[in-house]
């Protein structure tokens, strides 16, 4: 199985080759690593690793933090390796069939973002409009968007109350960003965390605009 797991650890040379060793020690295979934050001396990596049928997850938890300084994030189940670098081959692909450009945004941005699901919705006085969504989306209505219209992306409190009790079960962090206007964002979320990073908030905003631009939203 693969699972991605993230971690944070001093921003120091040798310290994620010691975290690879000591995960090697449980029979996991690190199949991609993607930087996702660098500050103050830490930085937070995301590692996409594979584990021998039967092995817990717990054991990466445990073989990552042996390394002194490094700590777990999450960690959590993944189908296929980061995909960090698809964000001009989605362009690329909205723009050469902008008439199916929202669902081929809400499609690809999870795998770029790792991400479980993202919808694009639209204010409207009667309620939020869903445009288009992920084929991994909860059917779940959610025409009560109390932070549209939204002005710049952010971070989403995942515990108010306009907030599927189905989506807090799952423990879904969430982040949105305008898609050309205020009134239209792109929301995204990963049931089960890990939390977004203000450096992934910065990505998807700047994606959400190249996007915006393509199909003069």
């Amino acid at each position: 199985m693969s699972f991605l797991i993230r971690v944070q650890l001093p921003d120091t040379p040798g310290t994620l080759g010691a975290v690879a060793t000591a995960l090697g020690t449980v029979g996991a295979d690190i199949l991609s690593v993607d930087v996702v934050e660098r500050s103050g001396g830490l930085a937070i990596d995301d590692l996409v690793v594979e584990i021998p049928s039967g092995r817990l997850p717990d054991a990466l938890i445990t073989a990552a933090e042996s390394v002194d300084g490094v700590e777990v994030d999450a960690v959590r189940p993944y189908a296929g390796v980061l995909d960090t670098h698809r964000e001009l081959e989605l362009v690329e692909e909205i723009a050469a069939k902008p008439a199916s450009g929202l669902e081929i945004l809400a499609e690809g941005v999870p795998r770029i973002i790792r991400a479980g699901w993202a919808v694009v919705v639209e204010y409207s006085e009667p309620g939020a409009l869903r445009l288009a969504s992920s084929s991994a989306a909860p059917e779940t209505p959610i025409t009560d968007l109390p932070w549209l219209p939204l002005e710049r992306a952010t971070i989403l409190d995942a515990e108010e109350a306009w907030v599927p009790e189905t989506w807090k079960e799952l423990g879904t962090e969430l982040a949105a960003t305008p898609l050309g206007k205020p009134g239209k964002a792109l929301l995204v979320a990963r049931p089960g965390g890990p939390n977004f990073r203000a450096a992934e908030v910065a990505r998807l905003a700047h994606f959400a605009g190249i996007v915006a631009v393509v199909l003069d939203s």
